[in-house]
């Protein structure tokens, strides 16, 4: 299980579509694998396929312990990941990227979903997921169509310099200050 190295802003391969995966097998889990170890290495909370060169529709996601939150500290893949349905309710919040180093910006999101795919096994899954995790699953499926968080920025003021390797922590950090409880 290495740690492969995070694709970043400039490669033309973030601006691909994914391809769907045909069948879950010892590849795409050992892919799997080293998604969590490269997502861990680089404190993420998330990460497609994509972002560490694969062109597969494989997303990881993981927010950090937290007992008041019964997500927090849980592992979820998903393969082929959809948005099966998004709540009207829209939010913003702080967003950042692996893949775009030293930038977090204040990004509209749906304030809940609900994800179908496949699990690790192949075998179908759904996910209802609400602010963070919704978010954070949102902005993993747009990496498995080509789209980055900063192409949901229309004004500049919205998007910030924050230190290198800290995206993804001040997003973490803003939501959970920004969402308050969830009902």
């Amino acid at each position: 299980m290495p740690v492969r190295p995070i694709v970043v802003y400039d490669d033309p391969l973030l601006r691909k579509k994914s391809r769907q995966v045909r069948h879950v097998n010892p590849a795409i889990r050992s892919l799997v694998d080293d998604m969590v170890e490269t997502m861990h290495a680089a404190n993420g909370i998330g990460l497609a396929a994509i972002q560490i060169g694969v062109p597969e529709s494989v997303i990881v996601v993981q927010l950090p312990e937290d007992e008041d939150d019964p997500n927090g500290g849980r592992l979820y893949v998903v393969v082929n990941p959809q948005l099966a349905r998004r709540s009207r309710e829209m939010e913003a919040g702080t967003e950042g990227c692996l893949s775009i180093p030293g930038l977090a910006g204040e990004v509209l999101r749906h304030r809940a979903v609900t994800v179908k795919g496949l699990d690790a096994h192949g075998k179908p899954v759904r996910i209802k997921a609400e602010g963070l995790l919704a978010r954070v699953f949102q902005h993993e499926i747009d990496h498995c169509n080509g789209l980055l968080f900063i192409d949901h920025i229309t004004d500049p003021e919205k998007l910030w310099a924050v230190k290198e390797g800290e995206e993804e922590a001040a997003e973490a950090s803003q939501q959970s200050r920004a969402a308050g409880p969830i009902v």
